[in-house]
Formats: structure tokens, C-alpha cells, sequence
């Protein structure tokens, strides 16, 4: 082979390596693109879905728990953080309740049940839930069909009543289920009625908490309207039909009015003496105070 004819052939290979690096940096710059944009399609899909999630477990699941905000942080194309900043109203009194961190990709989400469930704190029999961040007591409620507890069914109104200058949330769990109607009867008009305990599951708690979760509702203004968003909030939240409790609820409930709805108990909030009126109350089983706080002269309590 002569010496032109390999010149010729080392710059066609030479063009030929230019035009494949060429090509492939158009490739690559157009691809960037469009895998930001299907990276961020997907990352927002999952954003959203955590979002709705995040409120929808505090529709049902968190008493007397309210979200004050919920924005996204650290959001990439791969993924983020939603950060959720909640509180409790406490007779008009605003007391800090722990932030959840929770966290996306294109795949999945993933709610911060660390900070979301109590922690607790035992010693001896004594044992009680609180928020781990705030280190607030938790209100516990009792469900009627569970007989023993392994602290026992606690009842604090006489501590709370003693309580001077106070506002405190309590959580009131019945001896049965009453009608919505029933309970307004025996609840005095200076507690605020914030939370009903429709339903949780039946578990062994004589040998410490199970940390079962609890369904309920705010009855706001409207007890009926609140009660189907409730029932639609709880399908959504269930769709899939895993959990027996929810479904067994819903089951059982199917089609009653709400007039026919039983209740297991409430938590109501108010100043601390107004707690007085409820002592030894037969229809009370138990009662476990959850956040208080302290009056101040510059903040009036709702009652």
C-alpha cells in the first residue's frame, strides 16, 4: 500500500472519529434535557402524592393536630424533602408539635413515622407517650373492648382541675360508644369539643403500649358534613382495603345516618377548672391530659 493511499485512509478514519464525537455530543445535549424534564415529571408526580398523603393521615389519624405549613426542600430531579410544621390548639392557645421530614423520589415516598409516632417513657407501671421533639405529653385514648392496660386506664381531671391558670387538651374515652348526640348532652358549654375517636384496632396492651394508631375527626362547625369527609378521606387513605380496621369500620357503618354513628370518645380542650364539672362522671372510663399551657394576660382561652 503506497504512502498516499494511507494518509487518505488515516483521515477518513480521522473524520470519521470527529463525526462520532461530534454526534455524540448533540446526542448528549439533547438528551440532557429531556432527562431533567422526565427527572423533574417524575419527581413532582411523587411530590404531589406525598403531599396529599401527609394531609390526609392528619385528616384522620393526628388528634388535635393541626399543619401550619407544608413546603418542599432539597427538591432535585431525583427527589426531595416536604417539610411539615404542625401544632395543637389548646383553647385557643397555640403549642408547638414536633416537624416532620419526609422524603421522595421518582419511585417512592416515605412519611417520617419517626417523628410521627410518640415516644414513651416508663418506670415501674408508670408509663406514658409524649412528642418526641417537643417532649409534650400525649393523650391517650382507651378503646372499650380492651380491658387491661398495662399502666391501667388512667384518669386525670382531678389532677387537671387542680391545675391554677391552665389551658389543657383531654383526651375522654367512654365506658361505651355514644351518639355524637348523646355526648353534646353530657358535655359542659365551657370545653371545646375538638376531636371524635371513632375507631382504632383491638390489640394487646396489658404488656406495654402496641402504639396502635387511632381514626377520628375534627366535627368543626358541621358534625355531618365532617363525618363524610371523614368516610371518603378514610376509602382514599385505604384504597388498596389492607387495613381490617379501617375496612371492618367502614363496613359497619355502611350507609347509617350519622344520627346512628357511635363514638368511642372525644379530647375536648379548656381552661383547667372547667374540667371540675366532669369528674366522676359515670360515662367516662378514662381520661389522659395531653398539652397544656399556661394563661397569659395578652391571650384570651376560646372558653
Amino acid at each position: 500500500m503506497d504512502h498516499s493511499l494511507k494518509n487518505a485512509l488515516r483521515k477518513a478514519k480521522g473524520r470519521q472519529l470527529l463525526k462520532i464525537i461530534v454526534i455524540s455530543i448533540i446526542v448528549v445535549l439533547l438528551t440532557i434535557p429531556v432527562l431533567y424534564k422526565i427527572g423533574n415529571y417524575f419527581a413532582a408526580k411523587s411530590s404531589t402524592r406525598l403531599h396529599e398523603q401527609l394531609f390526609l393521615h392528619n385528616e384522620i389519624a393526628e388528634p388535635n393536630i393541626q399543619i401550619d405549613s407544608q413546603v418542599t426542600s432539597n427538591s432535585s430531579m431525583f427527589g426531595g424533602n416536604i417539610v411539615t410544621n404542625r401544632s395543637k390548639n389548646v383553647d385557643g392557645y397555640l403549642v408547638p408539635w414536633s416537624t416532620l421530614t419526609s422524603s421522595y423520589d421518582w419511585i417512592r415516598t416515605n412519611i417520617d413515622y419517626n417523628e410521627l409516632l410518640p415516644g414513651s417513657y416508663g418506670e415501674g407501671t408508670e408509663l406514658y407517650e409524649y412528642d418526641k421533639q417537643t417532649k409534650n405529653k400525649v393523650a391517650t385514648f382507651y378503646h372499650p373492648s380492651i380491658q387491661k392496660y398495662y399502666d391501667g386506664v388512667q384518669n386525670d381531671l382531678e389532677e387537671i382541675s387542680k391545675m391554677d391558670n391552665h389551658v389543657a387538651e383531654v383526651a375522654l374515652s367512654f365506658d361505651k360508644p355514644y351518639s355524637f348526640q348523646e355526648i353534646q348532652k353530657q358535655m359542659p358549654d365551657n370545653l371545646n369539643i375538638v376531636w371524635l375517636y371513632m375507631t382504632s384496632p383491638v390489640e394487646e396492651e396489658s404488656k406495654g403500649s402496641a402504639g396502635m394508631p387511632v381514626y377520628g375527626f375534627n366535627p368543626s362547625d358541621s358534625p355531618k358534613e365532617a363525618y363524610n369527609s371523614f368516610i371518603k378521606s378514610l376509602k382514599e387513605y385505604n384504597k388498596n382495603g389492607n387495613d381490617e380496621t379501617i375496612q371492618n369500620f367502614l363496613q359497619s357503618n355502611k350507609n347509617k345516618p350519622f344520627e346512628d354513628i357511635k363514638v368511642l370518645g372525644v379530647m375536648v380542650t379548656g381552661q383547667t377548672k372547667n374540667f371540675k364539672s366532669l369528674e366522676n362522671k359515670s360515662f367516662i372510663r378514662g381520661a389522659s391530659v395531653g398539652a397544656t399551657a399556661q394563661i397569659v394576660p395578652y391571650i384570651k382561652p376560646t372558653k
